[in-house]
């Protein structure tokens, strides 16, 4: 366990393995913790560094507003403070979102982009989405954080074999800090970069579950206006395809960051 500090935030993540530097940036109410069933396999290839976010796991949880630029500067201040050089870059939903905030804003930093059920910008337009956000918005100031784990759980994760996941997610999702869970949520509605899009010229792979959250569609749309990416779709998942189709993520990840090494190193 490591720490560093950016802006007076200490910042917590964990290194493995060795070679080319690959990080791993997980979602809104998750930690590094959800990263358990990739870090054997690709720390055997990789240098690898998993981070918790600001206000989350246990990195600590100021009492401010958050922002997905503020939270892609801090992984820009720890690339910079490991002196990693260009990194692969993998991203899951609302780590996704950071992810494609550092690839606009400092391209140099990126050497590949990995966007794991996630999207560019999560605009409010219609009434109807202006309704979905206050029912959620509503929803999580309401309910326990207990009772949100074991919602997401049972929506994550239906299956009857997949009991011990549902309920792994209802226990770390309880640990979280309520307040500095609702300032996250509150940084990504809004938010978006996605008119910047044409500016990420790193090779990027956009992995989407077929039943995630947001449709395929909407992920075909944003990989068009990439200007070096491809979508591959997870069959039989939903939005925690790490956790629920692990060996099918790792080998999608793998095979593409291996493409990309060789790309770079015939050049």
């Amino acid at each position: 366990m490591a720490y560093f500090e950016h802006e007076g935030c200490n910042l917590h993540y964990e290194e493995y393995g060795h070679g080319t530097p690959l990080v791993l940036i997980h979602g809104l109410g998750s930690s590094t913790r959800d990263w358990e069933k990739q870090i054997p396999v690709l720390s055997a290839h990789y240098h690898l560094i998993v981070v918790d976010v600001r206000g989350h796991g246990r990195s600590d949880k100021p009492r401010e507003r958050y922002s997905i630029k503020g939270f892609s500067a801090d992984l820009s201040a720890l690339i910079e403070h490991l002196d990693l050089g260009p990194v692969h870059l993998v991203g899951w939903s609302m780590g996704g979102m950071i992810c494609f905030q550092l690839a606009v804003d400092e391209p140099g930093r990126i050497k590949s982009l990995c966007i794991v059920n996630s999207a560019p910008e999560v605009k409010v337009r219609t009434p109807d989405d202006c309704w979905q956000w206050f029912k959620r918005w509503s929803l999580m100031r309401l309910l326990s954080l207990k009772t949100i784990g074991k919602a997401l759980g049972a929506k994550l994760f239906p299956k009857p074999e997949q009991t011990e996941l549902r309920l792994e997610m209802a226990r770390r999702w309880a640990k979280n800090d309520k307040r500095a869970y609702l300032a996250s949520f509150d940084a990504i509605v809004g938010w978006g970069v996605q008119e910047r899009l044409s500016q990420v010229a790193c090779p990027t792979l956009v992995i989407c579950a077929d039943h995630d959250y947001t449709p395929v569609a909407l992920k075909e749309a944003y990989v068009k206006l990439l200007p070096d990416a491809r979508l591959a779709v997870i069959a039989d998942s939903r939005h925690a395809t790490p956790l629920d189709q692990p060996e099918r993520f790792n080998q999608t990840l793998l095979e593409f960051l291996t493409a990309t090494d060789s790309t770079t190193q015939d050049h």
